[in-house]
């Protein structure tokens, strides 16, 4: 329980902040419109973060990846205005440039043996040169509507008319259907190897919050417009990483590099290959991210991605990247994001001016590493 202390304490101070910005606002935090902004305003930010949880968790970083979004948003926003490119042909292009980014930082770090911190340093200045060179200092717009409906787009309307959008209850409830499954499996599964699992009481207190909250986030939307599809995307996104960080070989062997690099490569992990997908994969949500901002602001601009790596990386740490590697999981970056774009959303619905705002997220970031130190004293780890 107390292994797990920083990933619940994350939980439960997010539920805190919404309560507390929930009557600051007077209930304007929860309301629908809202909670659907909320969700597309921190879409591009949470992709990344997914990304970067798993490049800390791998032992490096990556200081490029607004850069990079910002030029991939440009090489998009040229392929669609001046040439007339297919929306479709002109995301799959950029997803690719975004790959071939990815691969040329990787291959630097895992090959050439540079340190991360150098080569994305070095790729932040190229690609934000780059987005200049691109948008020639100008915006490019506008967008097709089916690249802006990627940001800014709804799932339709699937059934008879109702106070409530049906498409999105059937998800939500299918989504409900799946997680107590998924919860069940993993507590048999435990019992059968014998590990350490929940009290029955705990456990079912456990399922009813989780019930009760996907519930009530799903009828929250569900009573506006419905689900975002920028959201469906990064549902993908977290079920697919999650995936592949919990069950398959390479993700064991990212949390093994991260963890003891030494040791993961004498156990006969092939730390140059696991290393370079890393980065390709990040590569890949940068420009995923890059095409989601433009797609919101249906413009390729100069401007875009500007601070979006550090974002990135506090959503990580907040959300329970360690900072010696080894340690995290792609849930916790969400969360961590989550912290970052309810407090965003909070203080600007009171008034809090951007200075102020500034302060007080620097403090969380330092109160979230000064816990996790705290916690790992007192584990012992």
């Amino acid at each position: 329980m107390r292994a797990n202390m920083r990933q619940y304490g994350m939980l439960v101070a997010l539920a805190l902040i919404v309560v507390l910005f929930q009557v600051w606002t007077d209930g304007n935090l929860l309301k629908p419109v809202n909670v659907s902004n909320i969700v597309q305003q921190n879409s591009y930010i949470l992709i990344l973060a997914m990304g970067m949880m798993i490049v800390i968790i791998a032992g490096h970083i990556d200081l490029s990846v607004g850069s990079l979004a910002a030029f991939v948003g440009a090489a998009a926003a040229v392929m669609m205005v001046e040439y007339d490119l297919a929306w479709p042909v002109a995301l799959a292009c950029s997803l690719l440039i975004g790959a071939l980014a990815g691969a040329w930082q990787g291959f630097w770090i895992a090959y050439v043996g540079i340190p991360s911190f150098i080569v994305t340093l070095a790729g932040m200045l190229l690609f934000r040169g780059g987005t200049q060179i691109l948008l020639e200092g100008q915006s490019l717009a506008p967008f097709p509507r089916g690249f802006q409906n990627i940001s800014q787009g709804f799932l339709p309307e699937g059934g008879p008319l109702s106070n409530y959008h049906d498409l999105t209850v059937l998800i939500g409830v299918a989504v409900v259907a799946v997680v107590l499954a998924q919860e069940w499996r993993d507590r048999r599964r435990q019992r059968e190897y014998e590990l350490q699992v929940l009290p029955t009481n705990l456990f079912v207190l456990k399922c009813v919050a989780i019930v009760a909250a996907v519930l009530a986030f799903t009828l929250t939307l569900a009573s506006y417009r419905g689900v975002p599809v920028v959201l469906l995307v990064m549902c993908a996104i977290l079920v697919g990483l999650g995936f592949v960080m919990r069950n398959a070989v390479v993700g064991r062997h990212v949390y093994a590099l991260g963890g003891n690099r030494a040791a993961a490569k004498l156990s006969g992990v092939k730390d140059r290959k696991v290393t370079f997908l890393v980065f390709v994969n990040m590569g890949v949500l940068a420009a995923l991210a890059g095409c989601v901002y433009a797609a919101r602001l249906n413009a390729g601009t100069p401007q875009a991605g500007i601070n979006f790596e550090l974002e990135a990386i506090a959503a990580a740490f907040i959300g329970g990247a360690s900072m010696s590697g080894g340690v995290g999981t792609v849930l916790g970056a969400v969360i961590g994001g989550l912290v970052l774009g309810v407090l965003n959303n909070g203080m600007s619905l009171v008034g809090i001016g951007t200075d102020y705002q500034q302060v007080i997220k620097g403090l969380v970031l330092l109160a979230a590493v000064g816990f996790d130190v705290w916690n790992k004293k007192k584990v012992g780890s």
